[in-house]
């Protein structure tokens, strides 16, 4: 025992053997730590980064349309009851306005069909029917003023028809994507509680790295371990970093859902005039900063990749450095 006394000799022996069961122990802490805090973060992460993908390519475009397509069919018919009050139905070209909204709405449905998982065809059929009245009126009737008033009500019937007809029925969808839209743009209640179980069990990781650098320095007489050193700044990062950016784009999640509510009252405007007029031209201002709002929030993937790279180094790295500097000091001695 080289001249050492059996009292100090146990006691070397003692203290080796609690110093090495405390290092055992942070490994396991920071292990279990890690892992948690890792899968946590990046599971609620990437659920706000596929609402706003969802909302970019799908809900939002389908909010918009459903309202751009009520403007448009309200403009058509006020367009055409302008020409029958004008007297301008046997005018050429003057059914021109009318036709490109209809086309447009025409349109605008087509693109919904492709963002939505609704049935339109029902929508669709009526749009049809409208048009083909409508047309009929304008031109197939249009000097026999009984059978082209008859076709206009006709068409008014198609639009306006409480429940059943094509407006009341552009209603019904709004209001269900904008409950879709409104949903997936909100945080629930399990994501927010993700984000805390992540962030308490960043700031234990951290604790615990702390104190094993200060065990390997203080019991072990060792410099600071540039393993764990690397994995607390990482860990800090990791803690700060996702955060501001989900909540960043949670910000303008909820700027969209604001906005798209906005679009659809806008959309519901009642009667027909200038300010059925004005509110079309608005809405495409309105869309636009929708638009600009989820292009900033699509952004979010290049911070969830930079997450997961940090997230493995974070689990790597302090479970590398101290099985190294337990392989080294005391399994391989024992």
């Amino acid at each position: 025992m080289s001249g050492r006394s059996p009292t100090a000799f146990w006691r070397a022996r003692l203290g080796a053997v609690r110093t090495r069961r405390l290092l055992e122990a942070h490994l396991v802490v920071v292990l279990v730590c890690s892992v948690v805090a890792v899968s946590t973060l990046l599971v609620s992460y990437r659920h706000t980064q596929r609402a706003a993908e969802t909302l970019a390519d799908r809900q939002a475009p389908a909010v918009q349309g459903l309202a751009a397509t009520r403007l448009a069919v309200l403009r058509a018919h006020w367009e055409v009851q302008n020409l029958v009050d004008l007297g301008l139905v046997d005018v050429a070209g003057a059914g021109e306005t009318y036709r490109a909204h209809l086309s447009a709405a025409d349109q605008g449905l087509s693109r919904i069909g492709e963002r939505t998982d609704q049935d339109l065809g029902t929508v669709n059929g009526l749009l049809a029917s409208y048009d083909n009245s409508i047309t009929s009126a304008m031109t197939l009737y249009h000097d026999q003023p009984v059978m082209r008033e008859h076709k206009q009500e006709e068409a008014r019937s198609l639009l306006l028809r409480a429940r059943v007809g094509l407006v009341p029925r552009l209603d019904q969808l709004q209001r269900q994507e904008l409950d879709r839209a409104s949903a997936t743009a909100t945080m629930g209640w399990a994501q927010r509680g993700g984000w805390w179980l992540a962030e308490a069990a960043l700031l234990a990781l951290a604790l615990t790295l702390l104190s094993a650098l200060f065990v390997l320095r203080d019991r072990c007489g060792r410099d600071w371990n540039p393993y764990l050193l690397v994995a607390l700044v990482l860990t800090v990062l990791f803690a700060v970093v996702p955060l501001w950016a989900v909540f960043t784009t949670q910000h303008r999640l909820d700027a969209v859902r604001a906005d798209l509510r906005e679009i659809t009252e806008a959309s519901r405007v009642s009667g027909f005039g200038s300010k059925l007029v004005r509110r079309q031209e608005g809405l495409t201002g309105k869309s636009e900063e929708v638009r600009g709002d989820l292009a900033v929030a699509a952004r979010t993937g290049r911070v969830y990749q930079g997450a997961v790279i940090g997230g493995l180094l974070i689990v790597v790295l302090p479970a590398v450095g101290l099985w190294l500097r337990l392989g080294n000091d005391y399994w391989r001695r024992r």
